[in-house]
């Protein structure tokens, strides 16, 4: 059964961008720069009304589009043994707006459960034993980096299925965000 997430695309410019990231990290799985992505909500395993009900709920979504720029880099968790590796929003408003109104649409129809406070990131990877002074230097090397800027004009309903290769990602729906006086005719 495949699980879904709503998500934003990254441009294949900033994925480039961030797959030159992916060094130097003793214990790291990278993420293939074909799946890295944003998400705005994770719904587990959906399959048949349930999956139809997502889409529908999604078209509720409003935002108007916006520029997002990726930033720095941290880790997950924060204190103790790392598990994941990440790259951070340079401003996070108009990304935790969306967040915000994905998950009160999703809400409103019963389709998300109780959601964690959100921290916007890209997973660059998972770690496994990652030498602590490895980590802070790394992290420490990525402190003034900064992606080039993006237009984010459509966020994506995903599907992923678990393979021996591990998690393939699809696009099975887009949502374009249509500027507010678009929305109200001005």
């Amino acid at each position: 059964m495949p699980r879904l997430f709503v998500a934003l695309e990254i441009p294949p410019a900033v994925r480039q961008e961030l797959a030159r990231l992916r060094r130097g990290m003793p214990g790291a799985r990278w993420v293939p720069e074909e799946q890295f992505h944003l998400t705005l909500a994770f719904l587990g395993e959906v399959e048949g009304p349930a999956s139809s009900a997502v889409q529908e709920g999604l078209h509720g979504v409003r935002g108007d589009p916006f520029l997002m720029e990726l930033a720095a880099a941290g880790r997950f968790p924060h204190r103790g043994q790392a598990k994941v590796l990440w790259a951070g929003i340079r401003q996070d408003t108009e990304v935790l707006a969306l967040i915000k109104e994905v998950q009160r649409c999703l809400k409103r129809r019963g389709l998300l459960g109780e959601s964690r406070r959100p921290s916007p990131h890209v997973t660059l990877a998972r770690l496994r034993g990652a030498p602590p002074q490895a980590l802070d230097d790394y992290l420490e090397a990525l402190a003034g980096w900064v992606s080039g800027p993006f237009s984010v004009t459509e966020f994506h309903l995903y599907s992923s299925h678990l393979g021996r290769e591990g998690a393939q990602h699809r696009i099975e729906a887009s949502y374009p965000l249509i500027p507010t006086r678009l929305r109200e005719g001005r």
